[in-house]
């Protein structure tokens, strides 16, 4: 009771010194989410600096606790820390990475070393480890349930491979590491940002754009007004402005131009080349990793993961690679074939692929995206998603109007039981702008947990993307990729929304990388199911459901080019294992690494990796290091979970959607094996995702 009192004045102290700062009052929003809309940028470094210092008094409270060390007053105390920094940084992060500037960026420059010097100041303090090892030494003689049990056992360990147990001089060079490691992640992301911002090609002939569809030419002529360049058509390197460019332009030299902007970011020898931050980055991960015992970072960071250490992902990704390769030698030869018919006595280049494919496409299975779109008006594919919620674990959606947001484009939805009980908050911010980093991902804005009263504190979760924007004509249609996309980071944030755990650190998506992928894939499998897409795929123009005639069409072509689609993704899975199994940097080339990598493989030439390694953000930013290959291991476990459901002929299955409730509310609460063998029953098996991807017969 002292230590609530005691924080609390803190908490009391640092809101006074503080007024007017919205990060810092206790949220007077409805279901007490950030105030947005009030939120300035002189508010964040006041906020920042006043949770730090919350959070280090905290700390302090428990280490100089005079109790002798127990699972509430360590283990507990410990989870409850920081709950005003998470706050803090859950509005300015998402924020940083959807709707950034260069004040911003310069916030996060100055936050970084504070955030790393206070988590290094935690995990390397150790009296506060004696009290936590105290505890985890008597773990089982306390009576712990399951979940007090994974607690005491994960705080241990987040010390203990953190660095806890190294010598003092060791301590030192690992805060130092962690400092620069931070700033370097940080400095990647933002020029990976400003190479796309700064890419521009402006087509003034609209004969260039020949085979283009209307819908992407005016987007494009939008996009040039909005530049002035009125008259002229705009093309950048983000993936919604020259990916129809890759599928359907006749103009080879035009494809190749917005492969190559795409393809080369960053990794221009000039003020935002990545080359060097990428050397300096294996330099000190490799020194890490020595630290802690080990000769590569990939099996320091792959300990805790479900792998456990690289040969396990060199075997599983090798299993995987050499199917995928030779459908993609068989796909680039149909491609070749047809290229042959338009210039006789040429190769297949990279740049060719995505036009011949869909050519191939049209032939083999009389279906053309662009027939697609129309039926994937993005509301519709949103409201899709959300009513296999809806069945599968009876969740319901209601839109919230006059909600705090960060930007116009921003909605926020409701998210409840049958019952009526509160899940969570759901924002979700889909359109490209030019603060927004490339892709998609789902953030917690505010983590779920049960407080010491009793009460459940229910999450904020979002789902970004840049997908197309409505344009005059047009509301956002997208490709089939835009709706696989939307689907899963739907997955990540159900699988957020959906937690019902204790502890903070326990919740959620708190789980191995190599097991988070598995909702998010998941919920991928039931986008084309014909009953799904009834629901949601309606002409945007006309109001006609899908007809059955062009859901046929798409089932048939599901597993087309996906030697091609498999390739390019478990390339960039061995490229960075191949970075992290690195025992020195010394003499390290990045493009020549990467050519030794992609020849080692038996990379085939018509192919470009998914991520080359300037511009790959995942290993180099957002904390996917040795870690993309979790993509594919929890394929094998998502599709393994969705033959669950088919197994009973219904893919709704109330039994083993109730399985599924419950693996995604636990989160961290157990073993990620121990939760897939409860849901499954056995672990999974890999030969549903090879007949999925059409390298094994039905």
């Amino acid at each position: 009771m002292k230590k609530t009192i005691f924080l609390s004045a803190i908490a009391m102290t640092l809101l006074a010194c503080n007024p007017s700062n919205p990060l810092l009052e206790a949220p007077k929003t409805p279901y007490g989410v950030p105030a947005f809309d009030q939120v300035k940028i002189e508010h964040y470094m006041p906020a920042f600096e006043a949770a730090i210092a919350e959070q280090k008094a905290e700390i302090d409270a428990i280490v100089t606790n005079p109790s002798e060390p127990t699972f509430d007053n360590t283990i507990v105390a410990l989870d409850r820390t920081g709950m005003l920094l998470e706050r803090v940084s859950g509005v300015f992060f998402n924020v940083l990475e959807a709707d950034g500037n260069d004040e911003m960026n310069a916030i996060a420059e100055q936050v970084s070393p504070m955030l790393s010097e206070l988590s290094d100041g935690i995990i390397l303090n150790d009296q506060l480890f004696q009290r936590v090892k105290a505890v985890y030494d008597q773990r089982e003689h306390l009576g712990l349930n399951a979940e007090q049990m994974r607690l005491t056992t994960e705080t241990y360990k987040m010390f203990a491979d953190n660095g806890a147990n190294l010598p003092a001089d060791k301590k030192e060079r690992l805060k130092e590491i962690n400092k620069e490691l931070g700033l370097l992640s940080l400095q990647f992301g933002n020029n990976v940002v400003a190479e796309t911002n700064a890419y521009q090609y402006f087509v003034t002939d609209e004969a260039q754009l020949k085979g283009l569809p209307e819908s992407a030419k005016a987007a494009a002529a939008e996009e040039a007004t909005a530049a002035g360049h009125a008259g002229e058509w705009l093309f950048t390197p983000k993936r919604t402005s020259f990916t129809p460019v890759l599928q359907y332009c006749e103009n080879r030299e035009l494809r190749k131009e917005l492969l190559l902007a795409y393809t080369t970011r960053a990794n221009h020898d000039n003020e935002n080349d990545n080359k060097a931050i990428i050397i300096r980055e294996m330099e000190l991960r490799i020194e890490k990793a020595n630290l802690f015992g080990y000769s590569n970072p990939a099996d320091n960071i792959l300990a805790d993961c479900m792998a456990k250490n690289h040969q396990t992902v060199d075997a599983f990704l090798q299993s995987v690679w050499e199917p995928s390769l030779n459908a993609a030698k068989r796909e680039a030869a149909e491609l070749q074939e047809l290229l042959e018919q338009d210039m006789p006595g040429e190769k297949l280049q990279p740049w060719d692929w995505w036009y011949y494919a869909e050519k191939l496409r049209k032939a083999k299975y009389a279906l053309d995206e662009e027939e697609l779109k129309p039926y994937f008006e993005l509301n519709n594919v949103r409201s899709g998603a959300f009513g296999v919620a809806t069945k599968l674990y009876g969740l319901q959606f209601e839109q919230l109007q006059e909600m705090p947001v960060y930007n116009e484009e921003v909605e926020v939805f409701k998210v409840t039981y049958a019952d009526g009980s509160l899940v969570g908050i759901l924002y979700t911010d889909y359109f490209p702008r030019a603060g927004k980093r490339p892709g998609a991902w789902m953030n917690n804005i505010v983590s779920q947990y049960v407080d010491e009263e009793g009460i459940d504190h229910r999450p904020v979760i979002i789902n970004v993307g840049n997908f197309n924007k409505p344009t005059a004509g047009n509301p956002s249609l997208l490709s089939m990729d835009d709706v696989e996309t939307l689907f899963h980071e739907f997955g990540h944030a159900l699988h957020g929304l959906m937690s019902k755990a204790t502890y903070k650190s326990l919740s959620g998506t708190n789980t191995p990388r190599d097991f988070v992928e598995l909702p998010s894939q998941f919920m991928e499998n039931y986008c084309y199911q014909p009953e799904v897409l009834k629901t949601y795929a309606f002409h945007y123009q006309t109001g006609e459901v899908i007809p059955d005639s062009l859901i046929a069409k798409l089932n048939k072509a599901s597993k087309f080019n996906q030697g091609f689609v498999q390739t390019e993704l478990l390339s960039a899975s061995i490229l960075d294992m191949d970075f992290h199994k690195l025992t020195t940097a010394d003499g390290l080339d990045v493009n020549a690494f990467e050519a030794q990598s992609m020849e080692k493989m038996g990379m085939i030439p018509e192919i470009i990796v998914r991520y080359r390694p300037t511009f790959y953000n995942h290993i180099f930013t957002t904390g996917y290091a040795a870690g993309y290959y979790s993509y594919t291991w929890s394929a094998v476990l998502d599709s393994d979970a969705f033959a669950a459901f088919v197994e009973t002929g219904d893919i709704f299955d109330a039994a083993t959607a109730a399985r599924m409730r419950r693996l995604l509310e636990q989160g961290g609460t157990k073993d990620a094996q121990e939760l897939y063998i409860e849901f499954r029953g056995k672990q999974a098996d890999p030969k549903h995702l090879l007949r999925k991807r059409g390298f094994l017969a039905d």
